[in-house]
């Protein structure tokens, strides 16, 4: 009969079939890192070989039976939710008051101008090559802006605004815009695999550590480690983790429901609003779910002084495991969603190529340079940290810097989770120009000018210290 549920038919089976899928996949990567040691001495993440195994059997699954392993929308939404998600789940976590001497607070601010100056750099690389490109094999000008999103956001945000640009711009449509998002991000983990692997070996060969592919160092699980004092038991009449996810949840819909009911206002207003400010609220959900966790622990802590709430609802082991297993859903996703058809023209892979290169030496070489200025005593931690999270994710940072620093002794890792809000305020001019970027040729070259002189604020301001004391000298 219409309408009855059957469970034997695909419909039911079908998200559960593609999460199995990816999952096996993460499985055999991780084995196949394990057992062959180039790819374990590579360095790769497990999630991002994953990634490609499913791309190259996908492909071969198209060629011999003429469809596709799985639906290629329903990868997109899991990238673009699995940051969404896992930042959320990130944000919810417990820091403690760790980084407030003044040192800590100045190597926290210096991380985040660290941050935003790379993510500019990025852009007026990226930018200023697919612009000089498209005069010559005519490409879409404004691709290179998606540089920044693929390398120093991950493949939720380049996959977000590649979509954007091949739908919503005044430009000709950029046909390839999402594939294009994901590939950059792709390729960006493979740089930061590349640059990692050669600087723990120029560590090496400076006597500074001792690579050893066979010892892993044990992770500390001891009960202080899984559970603090005051926190709700593990099983009662609801699970600990179904707690967990019920507040994650809670903030990522309420993120929803505000960001959809001001995109109502923007479509209202339309024009301008609507064509910058709404693609940019979507795109950066994941800051509209930060701002709604904020909102959530302040109110639980209202509720605690006041009595009405005695326990701490919220596990840090708990929430980095989650925010764990979405970024690996969300890394093998984008990168098995990549449409390799697109390699075929050469206006998608010669700027795809060419600004990933010039964008993967030139993070390596400027992130080198300001950790080692700024940063001496932990410049290897700090460089390890940050060049792998500002061309993969936050998790290739932490893999590198586990190669040398397992225990997170150094302030590197603490530097990273602080510099977040000081990431965003400076980064808001940036976040905002890529809504303009699209619009027209001159607006994509007005953009490219913004952005240099941006990037001219943040060096100012990093190198501050140099350049007063040089000042100063001058002037005796």
């Amino acid at each position: 009969m219409t309408g009855e549920l059957s469970f034997w038919n695909i419909e039911i089976w079908s998200f559960i079939i593609m999460l199995s899928v990816l999952f096996v996949a993460m499985m055999v990567a991780n084995l196949l890192r394990r057992t062959i040691k180039p790819l374990r001495m590579s360095l790769i993440p497990s999630a991002v070989l994953a990634g490609f195994l499913l791309l190259i059997v996908n492909e071969i699954v198209k060629k011999v039976f003429g469809t596709s392993l799985f639906d290629t929308v329903t990868l997109e939404s899991l990238t673009y939710h699995g940051l969404g998600l896992g930042v959320v789940a990130m944000t919810y976590r417990n820091i403690g008051d760790e980084g407030h001497s003044r040192k800590g607070r100045r190597d926290i601010f210096n991380s985040g101008i660290l941050t935003v100056s790379t993510y500019l750099l990025q852009a007026v690389l990226g930018l200023g090559i697919t612009l000089g490109l498209s005069y010559v094999i005519g490409n879409w000008a404004a691709a290179g802006i998606l540089l920044p999103m693929g390398f120093g956001q991950g493949p939720g945000n380049a996959y977000g605004w590649g979509v954007t640009y091949q739908t919503a711009t005044d430009y000709p449509a950029f046909a390839n815009g999402a594939s294009f998002g994901l590939s950059v991000a792709a390729m960006g983990f493979i740089a930061a695999s590349i640059g990692g692997v050669i600087y723990l070996n120029m560590m090496k060969r400076q006597g500074k550590i001792k690579l050893d592919d066979t010892n892993e160092e044990a992770e500390d699980l001891s009960a202080e480690k899984i559970t603090s004092k005051g926190e709700i038991p593990i099983a009662e009449s609801l699970d600990k983790l179904t707690v967990q996810f019920g507040l994650i949840f809670l903030a990522y819909i309420l993120a929803y429901l505000f960001s959809y009911v001001v995109s109502i206002g923007l479509d209202k207003a339309g024009g301008f609003l609507e064509q910058t400010v709404k693609p940019l609220l979507w795109n950066f959900n994941f800051l509209v779910g930060m701002l709604f966790v904020f909102i959530i622990k302040s109110f639980m802590r209202l509720f605690k002084k006041h009595g009405m709430m005695r326990r701490e609802y919220v596990n840090n082991f708990m929430m980095n495991r989650i925010s764990g297993l979405m970024f690996d859903i969300m890394v093998v996703a984008s990168i098995a969603a990549i449409n390799l058809s697109a390699f075929k023209y050469r206006e998608f892979i010669v700027p795809l190529l060419l600004i990933c290169i010039v964008g993967g030496v030139a993070s390596f070489f400027y992130v080198k340079y300001v950790t080692e200025k700024l940063f001496p005593e932990y410049r290897d931690e700090q460089f390890l940290m940050f060049y792998g999270m500002l061309t993969g994710t936050n998790s290739t940072g932490f893999t590198l810097l586990r190669e040398v620093d397992p225990f997170y002794k150094t302030p590197a890792a603490k530097n990273l989770i602080y510099q977040n809000l000081w990431a965003v305020v400076f980064g808001a001019p940036m976040l905002l120009l890529m809504g303009f970027a699209a619009r027209s040729m001159r607006w994509t070259w007005i953009t490219w000018g913004l952005l240099v002189a941006f990037l001219i604020v943040m060096l100012l301001i990093l190198f501050r210290s140099y350049i007063f004391r040089r000042k100063k000298k001058t002037d005796k």
